[in-house]
């Protein structure tokens, strides 16, 4: 299973990443970094594409969740089996947000592989025979940043990428007094939270890490803020508001007013 992974992932990568630092002039590892993070975007560019339509379908979808969930407030059950039959009539997947982070993954840790024993000097064994090797890897990128070791810089842009990515995503809600219930704004609470939080154990985790995987990190990251702001650009349609007659036993109207209101309607 390792062998395995090491062919499909950890080699491909490190063979990519040793290829564009050769070519690269001046041999600068942060934008070797730099590409093979675009590359691996692109490949990813279909799920998190995917990903993104979902989001923005559900964002859509937002008034008719409320009000499933006002009407049958109490009745978990109708609850769930209308909340799937509006995702099955809209054909949105409430999951499929998720897939783009589980097939991320795997690249992430051969990244980590790549930089916590790849570019060690000596260690270059794994590359392709058509590939050529330097011998030893410089890890100073851009002339000042050292990234074989954990650079607090790199950990608070990725933070900040990350927060800016997960701002977009919170859908902002009139507050209703009369409606909604106690576990719903509990989780509302939750989420709001957990845009600040990510940010604050990414900076903590990232200033351990070595200074190369944190780039890779908020390079990746800034370009899928930035798909979410060219795919949540186009606005949704405007919600249209269907204005009551008032009922003639709760305020009756003269006959012509009546008459006038419904010839408004028509034109």
């Amino acid at each position: 299973m390792i062998q395995l992974f090491n062919t499909i992932f950890y080699q491909p990568i490190l063979n990519l990443l040793v290829f564009f630092y050769n070519i690269i002039p001046g041999h600068d590892i942060g934008l070797a970094i730099i590409l093979i993070t675009i590359f691996i975007k692109l490949i990813l560019y279909p799920f998190s594409l995917k990903s993104l339509q979902s989001q923005k379908a559900l964002q859509e979808l937002q008034p008719k969740i409320d009000e499933i969930k006002i009407k049958y407030k109490g009745q978990k059950e109708k609850l769930a089996s209308e909340m799937m039959r509006l995702y099955k009539e809209e054909k949105v997947s409430p999951f499929s947000s998720c897939l783009p982070l589980l097939i991320q993954f795997p690249f992430l840790i051969a990244v980590y592989q790549v930089f916590m024993v790849g570019l060690t000097n000596g260690s270059l064994a794994a590359l392709y025979p058509f590939i050529y090797n330097p011998g030893s890897i410089t890890t100073i990128a851009f002339g000042f940043l050292d990234l074989s070791k954990p650079q607090i810089v790199l950990a608070v842009l990725a933070a900040a990428a990350q927060f800016w990515q997960a701002r977009m995503l919170i859908v902002k809600k009139p507050e209703v007094k009369s409606a909604g219930s106690k576990d719903e704004n509990m989780m509302a609470t939750m989420n709001r939270q957990m845009v600040y939080f990510m940010p604050i154990m990414t900076i903590v985790i990232g200033a351990s890490l070595p200074g190369g995987l944190v780039l890779y990190w908020f390079v990746i990251t800034l370009l899928t803020a930035l798909q979410q702001v060219v795919a949540f650009k186009k606005k949704s349609p405007a919600v249209t508001v269907v204005a009551r007659i008032p009922s003639p036993a709760n305020n009756l109207l003269p006959e012509k007013q009546i008459e006038d209101h419904k010839n408004d309607q028509l034109n």
